[in-house]
């Protein structure tokens, strides 16, 4: 991507950035933009766009990209779970630990501007910056005493005496749940005790850069987007909770505005999300698939009376050619030889297997026989780099209107309910960027899509900073 061959020098920025995590362009711009008096304010008086995620269009890795300037290749991970090598069973979470190169934050603390950042993915286990810094979902816990989820440490206390007796959620507990109201109630909780230490940051903390991210618009949308959206298949228009997640908007819109006000004007305010939403139509069983198809065997036959994970599986290495993982992605991991423990793929003949598998999985229908638009990606086409140990293909099946179901035991390839626990909701390519400045009327503008790695460069041209070569970014219009 073209990046700007000069940035214009600035008299001490500040830019606030608003992270709703997989907050749609359809809600924000069209559907609800008049009735967020905030949020639409913002969208009315700035420039936006629609902002493709990274592939794959998902929490991790796309906040990390978004703020690195780097794909998930160059990050060297393709997921929550990854593999550590090419065994079978040598996993690992992606936790901050994982992301090596430096993040936006990280650039401006060496310019010597001071940050506050909240809940940004991927920033458990807590490393030092130049401010203040509160861990994200990936945390284990925030009341046992020895998990440090604030930089610096002090900060924690800070926080537990605001919230008392109550206790800060990185996360939604239990967010895969059919007890609505419980869900509910988690998402509020959480929410209300996020903006009311984001009001105290504010007004305590000196800062440059303050960036956050609210998890409960993710959440809201996996638990209730089929009561939400007439055109999903389990749709019910006298669901009870058919306006919650309406609801949840407009309290949402209520808080950001109680930052807004505190914000100076000048202020150069970022509102972005790592990915979209759309319906979940239903969920491929990719290992009973392969199973099927002759390209993995088992040493027993799954039993249809349970549901059993890929690991609780005993599978015949010696005649398998590829297995997959689940999620809201497929990734698919080709059995080589040289390369995994009993790999029998020869390896001049990978590109061949691996094309005519990609053809395979593309070419499955809907339980009806139609097409479904599945994509299947090759890391090396579509990375700059490709580090670590990536999946052979990516899949979206059904242009990610179909989960990947990796368990075995759902009496056939089609699922319609998630392995995984309730979740009405995939990710759509697409987020949302608006950009204003607090104080100028910008028009409203629509401008052409951007991607998320566009963020890390743009903000560092709103400070007058240089942007590293190695940024894959552009700056976007502002």
């Amino acid at each position: 991507m073209l990046k700007k061959l000069f940035s214009r020098p600035k008299q001490n920025p500040k830019v606030f950035v608003i992270g709703l995590d997989c907050a749609p362009p359809e809600l924000l711009f069209d559907a609800w933009r008049d009735q967020l008096p905030n949020l639409g304010r913002l969208v009315n008086q700035g420039l936006y766009s629609q902002l493709m995620s990274s592939t794959p269009a998902i929490t991790v890795p796309a906040w990390s990209s978004m703020t690195s300037g780097k794909d998930p290749g160059v990050l060297g991970f393709y997921g929550f779970r990854n593999r550590r090598d090419y065994t079978y069973d040598n996993r690992y979470i992606a936790t901050g630990k994982s992301v090596k190169e430096k993040r936006v934050w990280d650039i401006l603390g060496e310019a010597g501007k001071q940050s506050i950042i909240v809940g940004v993915p991927q920033t458990y286990p807590v490393q030092p910056i130049n401010g203040q810094l509160i861990s994200s979902f990936l945390t284990p816990s925030t009341t046992n005493l020895r998990t440090q989820w604030t930089h610096p440490a002090s900060l924690r206390d800070e926080i537990d005496a605001l919230l008392a007796p109550e206790t800060y959620d990185v996360d939604v507990p239990q967010f895969r749940t059919d007890d609505k109201e419980f869900l509910l109630k988690q998402i509020y909780d959480m929410t209300r005790k996020r903006f009311k230490t984001l009001r105290y940051l504010l007004d305590e903390k000196p800062w440059d850069f303050f960036m956050f991210v609210e998890m409960g618009v993710d959440r809201i949308h996996h638990g209730l987007w089929a009561h939400h959206d007439p055109t999903h298949p389990k749709h019910n228009p006298d669901s009870p909770f058919v306006n919650a997640i309406k609801d949840y908007y407009l309290y949402l819109d209520e808080e950001i505005g109680t930052l807004l006000e505190r914000l100076p004007q000048g202020t150069h305010i970022i509102t972005v999300s790592d990915h979209g939403v759309k319906p979940m139509v239903g969920g491929i069983c990719i290992n009973e698939w392969l199973r099927r198809e002759g390209y993995l065997t088992l040493w027993d036959e799954p039993s249809s009376r349970y549901i059993s994970s890929f690991e609780k599986v005993e599978v015949d290495w010696s005649k398998t050619v590829a297995w997959g993982d689940g999620g809201y992605y497929g990734r698919i991991f080709l059995n080589v030889q040289g390369r995994e423990p009993n790999g029998i793929i020869p390896l001049e003949e990978y590109e061949v297997v691996r094309d005519k598998l990609a053809a395979h999985i593309a070419s499955i229908p809907d339980p009806d026989g139609n097409p479904i638009g599945t994509a299947v990606f090759k890391p090396e086409e579509i990375y700059r780099e490709v580090n670590n140990v990536a999946p052979d293909l990516l899949v979206y099946f059904g242009d990610l209107s179909w989960r990947s179901v990796g368990s075995f035991g759902h009496n056939g390839i089609y699922t319609f309910e998630n392995d995984t626990g309730p979740d009405d909701a995939n990710h759509a390519q697409n987020g949302v960027w608006i950009y204003t400045q607090l104080g100028k009327n910008l028009g409203g503008k629509q401008l052409p899509d951007t991607q998320l790695m566009d963020f890390a460069p743009t903000v560092l041209d709103i400070f007058g900073l240089p942007i590293p070569t190695d940024m894959q970014g552009r700056v976007i219009q502002h």
